[in-house]
């Protein structure tokens, strides 16, 4: 996976190409970020996706414009999970941590019935354990209006940032509080609709 793209220039020791790295980042997320050339100008649109072994699917509705613009054209797909603020005792060193994954590649049309069914329970799946097995599935009119594209992840890197905020020596001696404030993401209880 470490191509020229691929490699952490800044703060090379914070990035990784371990594919147990890369997955388990994006298997926690549930946002990433495509971005992709339409008509001449960069695009980036968040969109709902998941992995399924070393592929990355998105979906949609078969007018939409992303999606046919990564039908076979190249794009770039990133996750970020933030972690906590890092606050320092300067505003210089100030920081987040965070887990990232940046992944190139170009988009292929799924086509095949049992693929696309496939990859469209795993992503009801990723939202909630199980929950293809306690809905109704797409019926083929569904599955026709709906375009799923395949990234594969074989040009990634991860990039990790962790622990205290990181001051000069000189600043070590200020009064100033220094620290985490930590992100907490979480499930709520679910709401019954009426």
């Amino acid at each position: 996976m470490l191509t020229d793209r691929t490699r952490v220039r800044r703060h090379a020791d914070r990035g990784s190409h371990d594919r147990a790295t890369i997955h388990a980042i994006l298997d926690e997320a549930y946002v990433c970020h495509v971005g992709f050339v339409a008509e001449g100008s960069p695009v980036v649109i968040p969109t709902a996706f998941v992995r399924v072994d070393d592929a990355i699917y998105l979906h949609g509705a078969v007018a939409n414009h992303m999606l046919r613009s990564l039908a076979g054209g190249a794009c770039c797909v990133t996750v970020t999970l933030l972690d906590a603020l890092v606050l320092a005792k300067s505003a210089f060193h100030h920081s987040m941590n965070y887990r990232s994954v940046v992944v190139f590649g170009r988009g292929r049309v799924v086509d095949t019935h049992d693929q696309k069914r496939a990859v469209l329970d795993a992503l009801v799946d990723r939202l909630a354990p199980q929950r293809s097995l306690h809905t109704r599935g797409p019926d083929d009119s569904e599955l026709r209006a709906t375009l799923v594209i395949e990234v594969p992840i074989t040009e990634a890197s991860a990039k990790i940032r962790s622990g205290p905020p990181v001051d000069s020596a000189e600043d070590l001696v200020l009064p100033h509080w220094s620290g985490l404030i930590p992100i907490v993401t979480s499930l709520g209880a679910p709401i019954p609709a009426p």
